[in-house]
């Protein structure tokens, strides 16, 4: 009795060591198996991030056979397979993993649109179902950490896309790329051999996003600074978006407690502001306060005015060339603005006067060739701008 609980307690003992000895084995670095190397890509849509994490296996087999033709449909069965381990069996059938080894993921820093259709923030498993002569289906699991699709269950799934696959010149090794993308989308697609499967992924509002962040910034430490605000007020006019919030951070660059300063750029960005929201009269006032200001720079009020002009606020535009050309006494290129203001106006005799003077002030060549040719457009009768 004593050597039959020796023995047992020998083997327990023994047991315990190799499970913990191959426990510990499974943390030691070793190269990928199969030789199908990690690969990580990210796209950014503004502020949005979509990243893809995944095992890129190669058309050229472990052992060095050429696999060319026996791709799709032979290493990588078409349809649901009984992989015969895990969850995966004839009732459970499995989707493929898209790569090698460890499933394939997806993470995206936002709300996004894929394939149309909405996926909340976070991390997914990337699964396909490829078919032989119809669309594929995408899958994106809340199952990020299996290992391949041995665990795959439909109750999982979070997200299912179809597309259709389109042939592509020759790709050795299984890569995700991004061949679109802009602010508000992107287009990724997954390349082997030759084939690409494509799906589209969107951003509902990029602007809701960046209001998001901007409100947030606002409230470190580059809220203590005037020109901070200026920024995120001139966002919300540039973009035509949330001007409520531009006009409140406009002001407040303007009137906020020891951050707001009352200059030329402060009072033109309100104005500014209140011209998005139709409130002309209010912006008309403080754009003139604004090319009146003391210490203003003749370049910078000329430039509102001609901004103000692409916007099609004429006669506002020529208000502030008038309070540049007063403010400056007649220096450049304050009579170059006038010249315009009038110009758009008709009074091409008028425009012509500025003109001339301006010729006379002209810093360089360049300058007066332009203006020598706006004269003689004037005396055609012909509008400068």
């Amino acid at each position: 009795m004593r050597k039959t609980r020796a023995y047992f307690g020998l083997f327990a003992a023994t047991l315990a060591f190799f499970t913990a000895l191959n426990l510990h084995a499974q943390v030691i670095s070793y190269p990928p198996s199969g030789d199908n190397q990690k690969s990580i890509v990210t796209q950014y849509m503004g502020l949005v991030s979509v990243t893809i994490e995944y095992n890129s296996p190669n058309v050229t087999g472990p052992n060095g056979e050429d696999r060319s033709g026996k791709i799709w449909g032979d290493v990588v069965p078409f349809g649901m397979q009984n992989l015969g381990f895990g969850w995966s069996t004839d009732d459970n059938p499995s989707p493929w993993r898209v790569g090698a080894n460890e499933n394939t993921t997806i993470e995206f820093s936002h709300d996004v649109l894929v394939g149309g259709k909405p996926l909340s923030a976070g991390k997914y498993g990337l699964f396909m179902i490829p078919d032989k002569d119809s669309v594929w289906t995408i899958i994106f699991s809340r199952n990020y950490n299996s290992w391949g699709s041995y665990f795959y269950t439909t109750s999982e799934d979070e997200l299912r896309i179809e597309s259709q696959p389109v042939q592509k010149e020759f790709n050795e090794f299984l890569t995700f790329e991004f061949t679109e993308r802009d602010l508000e989308h992107c287009k990724a697609q997954m390349r082997w051999e030759n084939l690409a499967v494509p799906f589209e992924i969107a951003v509902p509002d990029f602007k809701a996003v960046y209001i998001e962040r901007i409100e947030n910034e606002l409230r470190s430490e580059i809220g203590f600074y005037w020109q901070a605000w200026v920024t995120a007020a001139s966002f919300c006019v540039n973009y035509n978006t949330h001007l409520e919030d531009g006009l409140k951070w406009a002001d407040f660059a303007i009137n906020g407690p020891f951050v707001g300063e009352r200059n030329f750029q402060t009072l033109q960005t309100k104005a500014s502001v209140l011209f998005a929201l139709k409130r002309d009269d209010e912006a008309k006032e403080l754009a003139i306060e604004a090319a009146n200001f003391p210490g203003s720079n003749a370049f910078k009020v000329h430039q509102y005015g001609r901004s103000l002009m692409k916007e099609g606020k004429t006669e506002i535009a020529l208000e502030v060339f008038k309070a540049n050309h007063k403010a400056h006494k007649g220096a450049w290129p304050t009579n170059v603005g006038l010249a315009r203001g009038y110009s758009a106006l008709g009074s091409y005799k008028k425009a012509k006067k500025y003109a001339e003077k301006a010729f006379e002030q002209a810093p360089d060549k360049l300058n007066r060739e332009n203006l020598s040719r706006m004269i003689k457009m004037l005396e055609d009768g012909k509008d400068v701008n």
